[in-house]
């Protein structure tokens, strides 16, 4: 265990921000070449590509768009008229059809589950939502295994039991924007949606991308570490985004499934650097859920690349698993 990496300059929104002519736009420095910048809203977040400029992002919005509002008309549990939403109602005693691709998601999800021990657990909506957090509403205990996907059908054992899949789907989503890329042949790009990142490639200087870890405390300012990636995908999870006071504690959007309650503990964040999207979004949430001693212990199991982010504003403890070291810059 060490001290938490030095804090560089300030990068303050999320884990995301890039090269200075990006993250600050009113410095010119001209040893860097000039970028082009594509963005917009999506998953009530927004994304942004990232790539030389003339590279000719633009051509590229429609199939962005469509593939965006494919996944969430897909998965969103927010959409009552999405696949997700459907299973959702479904009584136990039948078999939803769904598109491959949502089949493919949910099968990664329960695949997740098995091999976090359950850390990672698709159908706690209801709980998340009885803490404030989310849409979706019941009463039926969280269980992963009474969850099935079978021949492109998905089922459940237990009346009541539902699916919420956006634990993983944004990286899923991610990981299609990455491959648009790659098949456009855009060279180096860095795709951002909602603060997970994918790097394409290198930066156009002939660099690794270099983005930012936030601070995971409100109270701290600057980047709590900084990465340098190549063909690689970066997913953070944690308390600052979404939580709440509540009797002076602090009421996190993550549910525990050992507990049914909001993860508890000083573990303020984790950040997991993977070769896809889908795995490293759903692993933060999973080892975020473990907590700052199982957490570790987890990812070092499964060989995961990982930055945990402990305890008090006036000390963060950093402990990094696999070869996230490589990765700080």
């Amino acid at each position: 265990m060490r001290d938490a990496p030095k804090v560089r300059p300030s990068r303050r929104r999320f884990l995301g921000l890039v090269s200075a002519a990006v993250a600050l736009p009113h410095v010119a420095r001209a040893d860097l070449p000039a970028l082009e910048v594509l963005e917009g809203p999506a998953f009530g977040t927004r994304w942004r590509i990232v790539s030389a400029q003339g590279a000719g992002l633009a051509g590229l919005r429609g199939e962005i768009d469509r593939i965006l509002g494919e996944v969430d008309r897909q998965m969103s549990p927010w959409r009552t008229d999405s696949e997700i939403g459907g299973f959702n109602r479904m009584r136990a005693d039948a078999a939803l059809p769904v598109s491959a691709d949502t089949a493919t998601v949910a099968e990664a999800a329960l695949t997740l589950a098995d091999a976090s021990g359950g850390r990672f657990d698709p159908t706690v909506g209801p709980l998340v939502a009885r803490w404030g957090f989310g849409p979706i509403r019941g009463d039926a205990a969280p269980g992963w295994r009474d969850i099935s996907v079978a021949g492109g059908r998905l089922a459940k054992a237990r009346p009541g039991l539902t699916l919420d899949l956006c634990g993983i789907a944004k990286g899923w989503a991610l990981d299609r924007l990455g491959g648009l890329v790659r098949t456009a042949g855009l060279g180096g790009a860095l795709i951002d949606l909602g603060g997970e990142l994918a790097a394409v490639g290198l930066h156009p200087a002939g660099r690794p991308w270099q983005v930012a870890v936030e601070q995971p405390l409100a109270e701290l300012t600057g980047a709590a570490a900084m990465l340098g990636l190549t063909d690689a995908c970066v997913a953070t999870s944690g308390t600052r985004a979404q939580a709440y006071g509540l009797q002076g504690r602090e009421v996190s959007h993550i549910i525990d499934p050992a507990t049914g309650a909001p993860v508890a503990g000083d573990l303020r964040s984790v950040t997991v650097v993977a070769p896809e999207a889908t795995g490293a979004d759903g692993w933060a949430t999973a080892l975020f859920a473990a907590g700052a001693v199982d957490g570790p212990a987890l990812a070092r199991e499964q060989g995961l690349n990982a930055l945990f982010l402990a305890g008090a504003p006036q000390r963060l403890r950093a402990v990094t698993t696999g070869e996230m070291d490589r990765f700080l810059i």
